[in-house]
């Protein structure tokens, strides 16, 4: 992908000139700490890169949803020594996003210097994307940095505005992100498979119309199975089921096979008559051996060995969604299962792994594979529009 440019397309020495940089600062928060760095460590090359080329870097993020007022519970003065942590360098807070003030500090810094500029939903132009509100943050800057893919798929001032009104690239991160969303459905090594798991159908019903026409396997797990196989005809019981759907999951279906995508779908379950842990009543079963008053929660192991046969197959897979209720033991078999397989065929390189959203990645985690992965996405809501094939208004702002 070369449609964007990136900091290699930035001369050596930036001394004089002031980068703009978006990052994602919306960090978890306890008792006025951070409790995990994550999004800091990842913008950090991006930071350093700059910082090390003599430019003065001033960072610009959204904390939280104060939607357009201060609040000094929602300031990023909140989160300076969690960056400056990660950084291992001073940090500047400036309490403006524009104006005097903010061109003061600038004045201030010396090159290589980073400061943090206020939380930018504190003013109502940021997620209006008014054009003379991000106009006013440009006057700040000679060049424009974006690495939040997090925030890409929204078209606010600081994520879509400023990369009209100065000079745009890709940060290390966001130029790490694209070529790995490249990689596993913009230009694939076929044959592709995708894992989409999780409790409901309709909160993915565009990830998975979209899917079937761009992949040769789709493997769905967790509750949104439950609704497939109910719509197949098969009685799931007490499980977790959106049966309202059964015309809109059999509509995909059909879709999928004149695709030629294979719908993969458990015919070995694991249930339970609660949901507990290790409960009394947990047994295996074939799918259309599942009593009135059980509950599927996970995919039973023959099942799973299937799938993993499946994967030996593909040369691309990418994971949105856990194989069922993997927050418990037993029911993270299938997750765990499957993920290992994933794991091992990416280290003897025979697969391109690409994983992103909240549940996929705690699941990983527990799986202890998530390193072993191409590539995992942080991002939550810009990864599963990039899933439904959305353009995200981030990504198309650098390389118009």
């Amino acid at each position: 992908m070369s449609a964007f440019r990136t900091l290699d397309d930035l001369p050596e020495d930036l001394t004089g000139k002031v980068a703009l940089v978006r990052v994602d600062l919306n960090l978890p928060m306890s008792g006025g700490d951070v409790t995990d760095s994550t999004r800091i460590r990842a913008a950090a090359p991006t930071i350093l890169e700059l910082s090390g080329k003599g430019a003065k870097v001033l960072l610009l993020a959204h904390f939280g949803r104060p939607k357009g007022e201060r609040s000094s519970t929602l300031s990023l003065s909140m989160v300076i020594g969690a960056v400056e942590a990660v950084l291992e360098k001073e940090v500047m807070f400036i309490p403006e996003i524009a104006g005097p003030v903010a061109m003061q500090a600038i004045g201030i810094l010396r090159p290589g210097d980073i400061g943090v500029l206020e939380n930018t939903r504190f003013w109502k132009g940021e997620e209006a994307n008014d054009a003379d509100f991000a106009k006013g943050i440009a006057e700040l800057g000679d060049i424009f940095v974006n690495d939040a893919f997090s925030a890409a798929h929204r078209a606010h001032a600081t994520t879509f505005g400023l990369a009209k009104a100065l000079p745009a690239y890709a940060g290390r991160s966001m130029q790490a992100e694209l070529e790995a969303l490249d990689k596993a459905l913009g230009t694939p090594e076929k044959p592709v498979a995708a894992v989409v798991g999780g409790a409901k159908v309709s909160s993915k019903l565009d990830v998975l119309k979209h899917l079937v026409g761009q992949v040769d396997h789709l493997i769905i797990g967790g509750g949104m199975a439950n609704t497939f196989l109910a719509a197949k005809g098969v009685d799931v019981g007490k499980s977790l089921c959106e049966h309202e759907l059964a015309d809109t999951a059999n509509a995909i279906l059909a879709t999928a096979e004149a695709a030629g995508c294979t719908v993969h779908l458990p015919y070995e379950v694991v249930v339970s008559k609660e949901f507990a842990a290790n409960p009394a009543s947990l047994r295996t079963c074939n799918v259309h051996e599942v009593a009135v008053d059980e509950m599927i929660l996970d995919a039973g192991p023959a099942a799973v060995e299937a799938l993993s046969d499946v994967l030996k197959t593909c040369r691309t897979l990418v994971w949105n969604g856990p194989m069922g209720a993997f927050e418990m033991e037993p029911f993270d078999a299938a997750t765990v299962t499957l993920a290992k397989t994933a794991a091992a065929l990416t280290s003897e390189g025979s697969l391109v792994s690409v994983a992103g959203g909240g549940d996929t990645v705690a699941a990983l985690n527990h799986a202890g594979v998530a390193a072993q992965f191409s590539y995992i996405s942080t991002a939550g809501g810009a990864f599963l529009e990039w899933m439904e094939g959305k353009e995200l208004p981030g990504v198309a702002a650098l390389s118009a």
